[in-house]
């Protein structure tokens, strides 16, 4: 069963937790992870792009000159591609992007990311993080502590007071642990995550 350290906001040890073996020392697939990344970053494509080909551009109604005699090359419409102001050549249309995965796959990718984070030292276990107030210096000096430049930050519920406390720092995330996904996972150099929330993620994933 694997173990880290359990740490409390100034950096410090206080402790060492159990993970889940099922969730946090899984066999790790990297098809899977690449498959749900792939599948991630297409859903987020918006697929609104419009260009107008040569038959919706305005104009171009008439022959501009006819078609022997004058020495240049024949045309059929001031609208045609190789024109300026003309349509667009396979013009993009709106469409969609999403790519369906299977849920078993998605879990397989959280758990071979969860794996590798604890594996490479990339995670940080906190005892709790709660601030009174919103403080962007606390949330500094807790990173800090921990010499991370990259960290997502998860807790076991949304927390506005760290959230806004963080907002403002680059490389730095905060999400809920109901948010957090396999791309995020791998963004980001440090996983911080407190004790709560690991337990929500073996609930879920065990």
């Amino acid at each position: 069963m694997p173990t880290v350290g359990l740490f409390n906001k100034e950096g410090q040890k206080v402790g060492d937790m159990q993970l889940a073996e099922t969730v946090f020392s899984a066999n790790i697939s990297e098809a899977a992870v690449h498959q749900v990344v792939v599948a991630l970053l297409a859903n987020k494509r918006q697929g609104t792009q419009s260009a107008k080909t040569r038959a919706e551009v305005s104009g171009g109604g008439i022959k501009p000159w006819r078609q022997k005699g004058t020495g240049r090359a024949r045309q059929g419409s001031i609208r045609a591609p190789q024109w300026i102001h003309g349509g667009i050549v396979f013009a993009p249309k709106p469409r969609s992007y999403r790519v369906s995965v299977p849920k078993s796959m998605r879990r397989v990718a959280m758990k071979s990311v969860l794996t590798s984070k604890v594996q490479e030292n990339e995670m940080i276990v906190l005892e709790d993080l709660s601030l009174e107030t919103p403080k962007t210096k606390e949330m500094i000096k807790m990173i800090n502590a921990f010499e991370v430049k990259k960290a997502l930050i998860v807790t076991a519920e949304s927390n506005e007071n760290v959230y806004k406390s963080a907002r403002n720092i680059p490389g730095v995330t905060v999400v809920p642990v109901n948010n957090i996904n396999v791309y995020d996972l791998l963004k980001y150099e440090k996983l911080i995550i407190t004790k709560d929330a690991v337990s929500k993620i073996e609930e879920v994933y065990a």
